[in-house]
Formats: C-alpha cells, structure tokens, sequence
C-alpha cells in the first residue's frame, strides 16, 4: 500500500468509524460493537465499498490504540481500592471471576477447539468490559449510587486478575515447548510483571520527579513514550505489551500529574481504540461468524446466567437490597475490549481461526445486551420477588350456618345449678344503658 492509500485509508477509516458510531449512539448504542461494525462492512469480506484490503495495513495503529487502551486502564487502578475495599471486595470478585472464568473454561472445553483456544476462552467469557461498564453507569446516572462502588471494584480486581492471567497465557500462546522452557518463559513474565510493580509501589515519588512539567506537550509525549517504550521491551522479552503498557500506566497514576496525564491520554486512547476495533472488525468474515452462530448463542446465554448469579452473591455479602443487587448483576455481564485484546492475541498466536469470529459475534451481542439490561434491571427484581415469595396456603373452607330469621332472638339463658345468679343493679348503681347524668 502506497502513501497515499495509507493515508486515504486511515481517514476513511476514522470517517466511517464516526459517523456509524454517532447513528448508534443515537438510539442507546455503545460505540464498540459500531466501530467493529464499521470494519466488517468496509472490509475485504463484505461486497460493497472495500476501503481497507488487509488488516495488516492499520496493523501498527491498531497496535498503538491497544497499547493506549492498556495504558489508560493502568492509570485507572488504583491499589487503595483494593486496600479499602478490604475481604469483602476481593470475595466479591474472585466469586465473580471464579463462577465466569471457569465457566468459561469449562465452555471452552466442551466446543473441543483445543487446549490453548479453551485457555483464552476462559479469559474472553469471564472479564467484563470496564469501557463499556463504566459508559453505561455515566449513561443510566448511577455513579453516586452505593452499589457503584461494588461494581468499580469488581472491575478493579478483575483487572489485577487480567495482568496476571496475560503473562500466564504468553507462554501458552507462544506455543513454547517442554516444561523447563515453560517455567522459564512464565518466571521472565511475571519477572518483569513484578520488577514494574516495585517500581509502581515505592519508586512513584521518583518517576513523579521525573514526569514532571508544566507543558502539557511534554508531558504528552513524555508518557506516551514510555508506555510505548516499556510495551515494546514487553514484546522483547516474550511478555504480552498489553502487560507493559498496562504497568506503565499504574505507575503513572500514582504520581503527582496523574490527573493531566488522564485528561491528556483521553483523545488519543479514544481515536486509536477506534482504529484497533474497527481493524479487528478487518479481520471478520461474517460467512464466518454465521457459521458459529450456535457456540455464540450458548455463550451468551452461559455469560448472562452466570454473571447475574455472581453478582446478587456479590451483593448479598455487601448486604444490598434488592434493586441495586439487581443493577450490579445486570451491569457486569457486557463483554468487549478485553475480549478482542485476546482474540488479536490469538489470532496472532496462529489458534483455531474459528476463535475470532467466535469473539467477534459474542462481544457484538454482549456489548449491545449488557446495557440494555442494566437500563431495565426491573425484570430481575420482579423475579427476585416471585422466587422469594412463599406460596399462598390453600383456603379452609369454613362451614355453613342454617340460616336464622332476621327477627329471631336467641334462647334465653338458663342458668346451671352451679353458676350464681345475675347481678341485679341496685338503684345507686348505673346500668350500661344510663348515662352518667341519669346514673347520679
């Protein structure tokens, strides 16, 4: 692809990207599934207008907008959540990861497309998308709601739970051989895992020193950067860059300008996250995804049942009712950047070719459903009541009484041997019938 090609193709693609994600917006759409919509349309796999020939064409931006996608989630965590949230809050999220996650390894198993498709599986079924979770929470008004705190904090451990489990699955997805070389790529992963969040502890004061200045300029390019520096040395050592990327940015946000940094890194993580979704959408061919239209549909239905089950657990150890247990269930089950940053992985990896289209189909439902049942969590409600709700006892039939004349009196009493005689009112005494006045 020549100069000019690249050029007209990158701004068709930001174009079109745009003007779909704004048609969707209008009606309640997250803006995600549309940029990948976008790609699949414009791509070489669907007849019409084909504005991109290959993925490989908008390989390198779409590998920037992930590393700024990562970059910014780190700048996000904040390990004092953690530290505030207590057991409490790391209960709620490994319930939440243990039910998801391992339902979806098990899902992965049972489709029988290998051991490595069932390990990043596992992975694609069981985070929630923090993009799109966090977009639906501002869209519905939740945010200062008690139970958003939960929600925040199951994401946060969801994703210390993700950089592990990436440098875990880089040795999987490298296809390394032997179990020495195994150990030997794992310990390098978390090594390097490990070295960054040393420095993300005790060396923030440092690093803030460094960072500092006061032109926003030079601070833009300071920290983008590093964090496409260090995702590149990731790449160097057989660590995913997502990894790098991600660490760079928790130990960015722990400084002093992590509050510029945040405010800078918004436009440029939203303009090339656009391109990195509407590249993955290159990739798909909707012949193909037609074609696991089936493990999609069970995939949804396992996500939906499992993510709701663990998050009324969540909420009922934190003691909420049932309107916000409601809304925590139903806002965690979207899916969608993690889920095709694993894909691209795989996809790279050289895995079942079957796996994209799976995650192409399963995020464009998801990332549509998730806040269409957060916005009317009702129904969860109601069914929360029904099942709560004792079964109504069965009426005793009561007797029939002959029936008795509207003049008719009832028999005098007479009185047994035993009983004494009735109290006859003496003249000083008042009846129940005098009033007080007639009784003096």
């Amino acid at each position: 692809m020549g100069h000019a090609d690249t050029l007209l193709a990158m701004g068709g693609a930001f174009l079109a990207a745009a003007l779909l994600a704004r048609a969707g917006v209008r009606i309640g759409l997250p803006t995600i599934p549309l940029f990948m919509l976008a790609g699949i349309l414009l791509g070489p796999h669907t007849p019409g207008v084909v504005l991109v020939d290959s993925p490989e064409d908008l390989e390198m931006l779409s590998a920037l907008g992930l590393v700024l996608l990562l970059f910014y989630l780190g700048l996000e965590f904040h390990l004092d959540d953690l530290r505030r949230g207590g057991r409490r809050l790391f209960a709620a999220g490994g319930i939440y990861l243990l039910l998801n996650v391992g339902a979806g390894l098990g899902f992965g198993f049972a489709l029988g497309w290998g051991a490595r498709e069932a390990l990043v599986l596992a992975g694609v079924l069981g985070i929630s998308s923090s993009a799109i979770v966090t977009k639906t929470l501002i869209d519905l008004g939740r945010l200062a709601h008690p139970e958003t705190r939960l929600i925040l904090g199951v994401l946060v451990v969801e994703d210390l739970f993700l950089a592990m489990y990436l440098a875990a699955l880089q040795p999987v997805l490298a296809d390394v051989h032997g179990v020495g070389e195994t150990i030997a790529q794992a310990g390098k992963a978390f090594g390097f895992l490990m070295a960054l969040a040393m420095v993300a502890r005790f060396g923030t004061r440092l690093v803030g020193r460094l960072i500092a200045v006061r032109d926003d300029e030079l601070l833009v390019v300071t920290f983008l950067g590093a964090a496409v520096l260090v995702a590149g040395v990731s790449e160097v050592l057989g660590v995913a860059d997502a990894i790098g990327a991600f660490m760079v940015g928790l130990i960015f946000g722990s400084t002093s300008s992590a509050p510029r940094v945040r405010e800078l890194v918004h436009p440029l993580r939203d303009a090339f996250a656009a391109i990195f979704f509407f590249g993955f959408g290159l990739s798909i061919d909707p012949g193909d995804v037609a074609g696991v239209a089936g493990p999609v549909a069970a995939a949804v239905a396992l996500t939906a049942a499992t993510s709701v089950i663990a998050g009324l657990v969540a909420a009922r150890l934190h003691g909420f009712g049932a309107q916000p247990a409601a809304d925590i269930a139903t806002t965690l089950v979207a899916r969608g950047e993690f889920a095709l940053i694993l894909a691209a992985m795989a996809a790279g990896a050289g895995l079942d070719s079957r796996l994209a289209s799976f995650v192409a189909g399963y995020v464009l439902v998801l990332a549509v459903l998730g806040p269409i049942m957060a916005g009317r969590s009702g129904w969860l409600v109601r069914l929360l009541a029904a099942v709560r709700r004792p079964p109504a006892e069965p009426a005793t039939p009561v007797p029939h009484a002959a029936p008795q004349s509207a003049t008719a009196h009832p028999p005098p009493h007479e009185p047994t041997p035993d009983e004494p005689p009735p109290h006859e009112p003496t003249p000083h005494e008042p009846t129940p019938h005098d009033s007080p006045l007639t009784a003096r």
